[in-house]
């Protein structure tokens, strides 16, 4: 009777492997009318989205599920360029292994809103108090900026990275969010589009994390709202809209 032959155990792919394999999947499923609508009905412009293969959000989350967790994964698919890539890398990395240098080396990467503000959604918004505290800091200044990276997306991304952080992070106390608040007053004068409507999410994010920082916030929207600054003013009715409701 003859032995039986074991199977060798598949090869483990390496990460570079597996990154490339979910490129060519994303871009199996991207369609032009995804791609369409990316910039026609949803604004999504910049080097990335032009680029993109016109992959649906559904998808891309289903992807990055089948692809599990992996830090690994996540920095492999960012250097693509590609902006499912990206997409994607935001929703398989691993929060608490996020460095410094990775959170301004992403923002620097920041070319439309789509980009920013699902990295802060998914990724940045649970990372180490301090450090998501120090980096909406130093991006509210655009300070980054230079030597690459879009300056109104820099900006975008610390008031993101503020209304994430309000909306999702418990370990961030009433006192540090409350220390925000001049940094938004101070970015409402800036006519920027994207940073305008970040300032506004931001401030309706801290304004939600408790009845303090409601009044709080409250009382800086009413100042905003009678500023000589016209986005100062669109913030502050925007903001006390939304959280006069509550």
């Amino acid at each position: 009777m003859k032995a039986k032959v074991k199977s060798a155990a598949p090869a483990a792919i390496s990460t570079g492997e597996q990154a490339r394999a979910i490129l060519a999947s994303l871009k199996r499923l991207g369609t032009k009318r995804v791609r369409d609508d990316m910039k026609k009905r949803y604004g999504i412009v910049g080097p990335t989205a032009e680029a993109a293969f016109g992959v649906s959000m559904a998808n891309l989350k289903l992807v990055a599920k089948q692809a599990g967790t992996s830090h690994e994964l996540a920095a492999a698919l960012w250097a693509t360029g590609n902006y499912e890539a990206r997409m994607v890398a935001s929703m398989v990395d691993d929060s608490a292994l996020v460095t410094s240098k990775q959170m301004d080396d992403w923002c620097r990467g920041f070319d439309n809103w789509a980009i920013c503000d699902t990295v802060c959604f998914k990724l940045l918004d649970v990372v180490e108090p301090k450090l998501a505290l120090g980096k909406i800091r130093l991006w509210a200044k655009g300070a980054i900026a230079i030597g690459g990276g879009e300056d109104e997306f820099v900006v975008r991304g610390a008031f993101a990275l503020l209304a994430c952080v309000s909306l999702h992070n418990e370990r961030v106390s009433e006192e540090q969010l409350l220390s925000t608040l001049p940094l938004a007053e101070r970015a409402g004068t800036d006519e920027r589009n994207f940073v305008k409507k970040g300032v506004s999410w931001a401030l309706r994010g801290v304004g939600r994390r408790s009845a303090a920082l409601r009044e709080a916030t409250l009382s800086l929207a009413r100042r905003m709202a009678e500023s000589s600054a016209a986005p100062a003013r669109w913030i502050g009715k925007d903001v006390l809209k939304d959280l006069e409701r509550l």
